[in-house]
């Protein structure tokens, strides 16, 4: 799928220049493999198959959006353009 936006800046230049000093070093890699799939993918139910990233739709004022785990307190955020077969709003984001 193609990802449209991104709204966290230090991941939108990890994917645009492979530029990694906007995100914890610790979990750039992790991040671009996610990236990667994220970009390889051609349905959403393809995000249930990594078991470790925990994918989960969110519910309530989020609803729509998917979850999937990174670190303790830190998630990959985003939502899916069913028409366009597009990532909308990516995001890395610390909810908890």
């Amino acid at each position: 799928m193609k990802i449209r936006n991104v709204l966290h800046k230090g991941l939108r230049r990890l994917i645009e220049d492979d530029d990694a000093s906007g995100v914890q070093a610790a979990v750039a890699e992790k991040l671009r493999r996610m990236i990667s799939f994220l970009q390889d993918m051609e349905r959403e139910d393809e995000l249930r198959t990594v078991p470790s990233w925990k994918a989960h739709r969110l519910t309530g004022d989020r609803k729509g959006t998917w979850s999937l785990f990174v670190t303790k307190n830190w998630r990959l955020t985003f939502q899916i353009d069913q028409n366009e077969i597009e990532v909308i709003d990516l995001d890395y984001e610390d909810y908890h």
